[in-house]
């Protein structure tokens, strides 16, 4: 077992899960209801995505290898199409992957989160859904985008598993009163404010010929920044943006793979947020950017990215980026008293690794960690409980029908991306 506990302990034994909440870690003694063999596996916290777009899943693929600005207008022009079905099947495919990949919870980001949450809630998994909040002129939704978030906020408060929180897209569509109105509603209900921050250099140099600031200085100087707040991206900032990001207890949401692929430039300056105290997590982004939801891939990615770019080995060693991926989104969507390690009273967001895999082996205590960040892939992904539910297991998922997610989504996904055809 990786606990991911204060001591970041490495144990044999047994996990006793009750009610949905881990009981023992150690030796449990007498039967259970229930046993999952993990005899010679892995067992470890779930992954935290915490930043995506779980219902692009269905135009993964449609806007490859050109340059951002042709990226925007294939994707926006798709998007614009968008119905409720095709919503809620993309938002069921990227659970499918999520669930293989070994992610229990994560932090979403789009607009009809209502929708997604249905998908959600049948594939049991754990996630802060952020309705898209922007400036009335900018957006395709129906009525005022923050009022649309508030309503579903209200409708979904005090769920189990689905955790309502306020998205704003960025700097570029979303004006200081819409900032510091959505800060406000946010604080008033105590809920996550997760937002885009100074994604390319394109972003960053506009919004300083605008207002004579970067964003994340401009965010500071409205009085935007808090706790409350999950910056995703964040590549491309000033030491000082660093440390205003740290002075008001911002984490950011690191999406190294997205960006490489986007060819945006900038890597986040990861070394110098922990040396400030940032709290780091670490997101896919959508299937549009990225292609994938594969955060075992994520985490190995922004380690080699790291030390490459800083022609430094030592650079976000395998044990910070599991960190990132577990303890440090548990604590960017501000439940890291319930998930992100395998500890008593803690929820059972678990994930067994099968330990016969070729590629996972040899395996003892010492390379463990290693073995997971730099060597497993999604396929080692045996069985997965989020919330003592078992949505895994040996390989078969158990919350959603695999088969009819997948027919439904070849022909629902078609006839969105290339209509007539």
């Amino acid at each position: 077992m990786v606990t991911q506990n204060p001591s970041r302990e490495i144990l044999k034994g047994d996990v006793l899960i009750e009610e949905g909440r881990i009981m023992k870690v150690g030796k449990v003694r007498g039967g259970a209801d229930e046993v999952i063999d993990a005899d010679g596996d892995i067992v470890m916290p779930g992954l935290v995505n915490a930043h995506t777009h779980v219902a692009m899943n269905l135009m993964k693929g449609v806007a490859d290898d050109v340059p951002f600005s042709q990226f925007l207008d294939k994707v926006f022009a798709i998007d614009a199409r968008r119905t409720d079905k095709d919503l809620d099947l993309g938002a069921r495919l990227g659970c499918l992957e999520m669930i293989r990949s070994g992610t229990t919870t994560f932090a979403d980001m789009y607009y009809s989160e209502d929708v997604i949450a249905g998908a959600v809630g049948d594939a049991k998994l754990r996630a802060v859904l952020g309705w898209a909040v922007l400036d009335k002129e900018f957006t395709t939704q129906n009525g005022v985008p923050l009022e649309n978030c508030k309503r579903f906020c209200a409708e979904f408060a005090g769920k189990d598993k689905i955790i309502p929180g306020v998205a704003l897209q960025g700097v570029y569509v979303c004006s200081e009163e819409t900032f510091t109105a959505s800060r406000d509603f946010a604080l008033s209900k105590d809920l996550l404010l997760h937002f885009h921050l100074s994604e390319t250099r394109a972003e960053v140099y506009e919004h300083r010929k605008k207002t004579g600031m970067r964003p994340a200085e401009w965010l500071d100087r409205i009085g935007f920044l808090n706790g409350n707040c999950l910056a995703a991206h964040s590549a491309w900032l000033t030491i000082n943006e660093v440390k205003a990001l740290a002075r008001n207890q911002v984490s950011v949401a690191s999406c190294p793979v997205s960006n490489m692929k986007l060819a945006t430039g900038g890597v986040a300056p990861i070394p110098e947020m922990l040396r400030e105290g940032v709290n780091v997590a670490l997101g896919t982004d959508g299937c549009t950017t990225n292609n994938s939801l594969d955060m075992l891939g994520e985490m190995k990615m922004l380690a080699m990215l790291q030390k490459s770019s800083r022609w430094d080995p030592t650079v976000v060693r395998a044990q910070e980026a599991l960190d990132f991926a577990t303890l440090g989104g548990a604590k960017a969507l501000r439940l890291n008293d319930r998930i992100g390690s395998v500890e008593e009273g803690k929820l059972a967001d678990l994930v067994v690794l099968d330990g016969s895999c070729p590629n996972l082996r040899p395996l003892w205590p010492e390379n463990l960690v290693s073995n997971i960040v730099y060597s497993a892939h999604p396929g080692n992904v045996k069985t997965v409980v989020c919330g003592g539910d078992v949505i895994m297991r040996d390989w078969a998922v158990t919350s959603l029908d695999e088969e009819a997610v997948l027919s439904k989504a070849e022909k629902i996904g078609r006839e969105l991306v290339y209509p007539g055809k």
